[in-house]
């Protein structure tokens, strides 16, 4: 038996709103729900899914994990982000890769790079 990756947990105190943001930015359906808890179906040829945890608190301090994205027109998506309700928080270069750090609508920080997600390591 192997183990793999399933899922990326994110604890969230309006698990709606972070669950429906999620679902729209990455085009996926709910696969599984149970009080507290919303998993999200898998993009298509993606190895993991997200899922979201209601806590009573967020968690203070800048996050200890955080999603690295890849994307062939991260333009595109860095307005699709914000449009949704995310927010633009740095934009970094080191070595001629660039990426940019944007936060969920609850400040859940991740980073969107301008490169082809099969690429992307």
């Amino acid at each position: 038996m192997t183990t793999k990756l399933a899922a990326i947990v994110i604890n969230v105190v309006d698990l709606e709103k972070v669950a429906d943001f999620w679902k729209a930015f990455l085009e996926v359906d709910e696969r599984h729900r149970v009080p507290g808890f919303v998993w999200l179906e898998r993009q298509p040829g993606a190895s993991v899914s997200l899922a979201f945890q209601q806590v009573d608190h967020p968690t203070e301090g800048r996050n200890r994990l955080h999603l690295d994205f890849g994307s062939g027109d991260a333009a595109t998506s860095a307005e699709r982000i914000v449009e949704l309700g995310g927010s633009e928080l740095e934009q970094h270069e080191m070595g001629g890769f660039s990426w940019t750090v944007f936060a969920d609508p609850e400040g859940n920080e991740f980073c969107l790079a301008q490169a082809d997600p099969d690429d992307y390591a």
